[in-house]
């Protein structure tokens, strides 16, 4: 790769080349692929989802290629962990939706805003955080602490349908959503809900972005595996939908990700953590505990029906 032309971490034909991959794939998916459908199939859901992330392991390649190894692991690892921290999230979207009774159809508009919101969202934090970092060292240390204080409070987070709704949600629901339901809700209804699910990704986005930028302080790799998450995360969510709840284990798989990649942060100026390590590490802990999920049972099971 040239040197001239080079902006935060790239060549301007990189960051060009791969908002037009960006466009594509919104294109596709929006415009294209759901078009015509009034129900969110959760094959297609999977389909989709498994193109997003062979065109992330593809994209991973083409770094290797043009600006060497390291930076294609870096990439990986930081897609894997915005996308396993993602799944949080969509278990705090599927308890909203359930709470404000949006049907499918509604459900697929709201992520389709949300995605969009999410992005330029998140450009703004990686290049404000990849900024900061770089001119202020010490922040690495308030990131790092505050990942280990995320992982703390996610350890002793309880997921599930009997969760009770967070104070944002019940305020919304009791000033601002009042009797939407089956029926398609109104557009100020329809706009405070996608504000809603933007509020939502904004907190989580304070805990993935320095999760990732413990990972590298490449601008370029940490916008890029966050976009290629972000990207895969509407199609996620319905392919997820009918098995979130059974992941009932994996947010402390997601805690451990967390507190691994906050003292990784801490630690950095003592001891480097070779990111083949760190990439193995997010593959084996998201392993176990999805495993733990699936073949181990609720500890208070729900009582069977007397006839």
């Amino acid at each position: 790769m040239t040197t001239s032309h080079i902006f935060a971490g790239a060549s301007l034909n990189f960051w060009i080349a791969f908002h037009a991959i960006v466009g594509v794939l919104l294109f596709v998916d929006l415009a294209l692929l759901q078009r015509h459908s009034k129900r969110v199939s959760i094959r297609a859901a999977w389909g989709w989802t498994v193109v997003v992330a062979a065109l992330a392991f593809c994209f991973a390649l083409l770094l290797s290629q043009t600006q060497g190894k390291q930076p294609a692991l870096e990439f990986l690892s930081g897609y894997l962990v915005e996308g396993s921290l993602s799944i949080d999230n969509l278990f705090v979207f599927l308890l909203m939706f359930r709470s404000l009774g949006l049907d499918t159809e509604q459900q697929r508009r709201v992520l389709l805003w949300g995605v969009l919101g999410a992005i330029v969202m998140r450009a703004i934090f990686i290049f404000v955080g990849t900024s900061l970092l770089t001119r202020f060292d010490w922040l690495e240390y308030v990131f790092g602490a505050f990942l280990l204080i995320a992982a703390v409070r996610l350890m002793r987070h309880k997921q599930g349908g009997g969760a009770t709704p967070s104070a944002p949600m019940r305020w919304l629901q009791k000033n601002c959503l009042r009797g939407v339901g089956p029926q398609k809700p109104a557009l100020t209804s329809f706009l405070l809900i996608v504000l809603a699910v933007e509020a939502t990704d904004l907190i989580f986005a304070l805990d993935s972005i320095p999760a990732v930028l413990a990972i590298t302080r490449d601008t370029f790799v940490v916008y890029t595996s966050n976009i290629f998450a972000i990207l895969g995360l509407r199609s996620l969510y319905f392919a997820l939908s009918s098995a979130l709840d059974k992941l009932r284990l994996l947010h402390y798989g997601l805690a451990l990700i967390l507190a691994f990649v906050g003292l990784k942060m801490l630690l950095g100026h003592w001891y480097q953590v070779p990111t083949t390590w760190s990439l193995a590490f997010i593959v084996i802990v998201l392993a176990i505990f999805a495993l733990a999920s699936r073949f181990t049972e609720p500890a208070n099971p729900a009582p069977t029906p007397q006839s």
